[in-house]
């Protein structure tokens, strides 16, 4: 928790914008600082002047935490702190050629494998928190235990969030509005500054600028994508994200995965990009509907892995020059 952002904090527990104001603390400026950044830059002078005591600072926080919500009678949920995919079967009936996959929250995991492979078939798997009731007969444990019956049929399943290949809006709302009512259904009392860094991280993304009044109708498939990834990784609860193709999707991929992995997600992509199965702690191979293998990444992919970066970081300097309507020459592929 103290590597969290002020911003992440109030957005979990909103009540402690009370915690704050009783201790005299002004955060209006420190919502980018973790906790433990903002409790770094308190003067020992203002601390004496406020009665706080920085060593304690982060416990009593912690302490109040857990006594508001005694109040409130409001439960944690219990943290995902891990996936673990186990064996079943090919489009042919043959059992699956791996023992099991444990994946660790903050952890990547690439699938590649021809089109019509499978690949779409184990993250519809994952999502559904399959117990052998699918056509592969794969088993999906959160915890290494069968999960809550909560997360398989409940009409309101916050374990996964997919990022399909295409998405289209439907809704006459603009991105503002788009953001603000997903901050209200979260009950955000931060909402502003949430939606303010949710649009900075997705015009990162995109390469695109795009505005808090601009139609969601009206984005680009990359501003659209950049979108939903960044409100995906700051505001969704889901702890484990499905993406399916993002190499198509116009925007820094690469930014897009670390972005996820702060957050703390579970990121599991389907993708044919090289560059991001080797971005990957683990690449399951898929063939004829089943895990065929699972890897990891070899030195020396990870020596490929630098090759491929560069060559990346180039070809999106050409796009951003074509863009611009430059024209280009060899010197610009360099």
């Amino acid at each position: 928790m103290k590597n969290k952002t002020i911003a992440e904090l109030l957005a979990l527990y909103p009540f402690l914008n009370e915690f704050f104001l009783q201790n005299r603390l002004d955060i209006s400026g420190a919502m980018k600082y973790t906790l433990e950044e903002y409790i770094a830059q308190i003067s020992q002078e203002e601390a004496e002047e406020k009665a706080i005591n920085k060593e304690t600072l982060y416990e009593e926080m912690t302490d109040y935490i857990a006594q508001v919500q005694a109040f409130l009678g409001i439960e944690e949920e219990e943290r995902v702190r891990s996936l673990t995919i186990l064996p079943g079967q090919t489009k042919s009936g043959e059992p699956e050629r791996f023992g099991e996959l444990t994946v660790a929250a903050s952890q990547i995991v690439s699938i590649v494998g021809p089109t019509g492979s499978g690949k779409s078939r184990l993250l519809a798997d994952i999502e559904w928190a399959a117990q052998g009731d699918t056509p592969t007969k794969r088993r999906i444990l959160i915890n290494g235990a069968v999960p809550d019956i909560k997360w398989r049929f409940s009409s309101n399943n916050r374990l996964v969030a997919q990022l399909s290949q295409n998405m289209n809006f439907i809704m006459d709302l603009s991105v503002k509005e788009f953001l603000e009512m997903h901050a209200q259904s979260r009950m955000i009392e931060n909402a502003d500054e949430v939606i303010k860094r949710i649009m900075e991280v997705a015009n990162d993304l995109a390469g695109e600028r795009f505005f808090p009044d601009t139609p969601v109708t009206g984005l680009s498939g990359g501003q659209s994508r950049a979108l939903m990834i960044a409100d995906t990784a700051i505001l969704s609860a889901s702890p484990i994200v499905l993406i399916d193709e993002i190499e198509n999707a116009g925007i820094d991929r690469g930014k897009a995965l670390d972005l996820l992995v702060s957050e703390d997600k579970i990121v599991l992509m389907a993708t044919h990009d090289p560059l991001l199965a080797l971005m990957a702690d683990h690449r399951i191979v898929i063939q004829n509907g089943g895990i065929h293998e699972v890897l990891e990444t070899s030195a020396q992919e990870k020596e490929l892995l630098e090759r491929l970066r560069k060559t990346d970081a180039a070809v999106q300097n050409i796009r951003q020059s074509l863009r611009k309507g430059k024209v280009l020459s060899s010197s610009d592929f360099s």
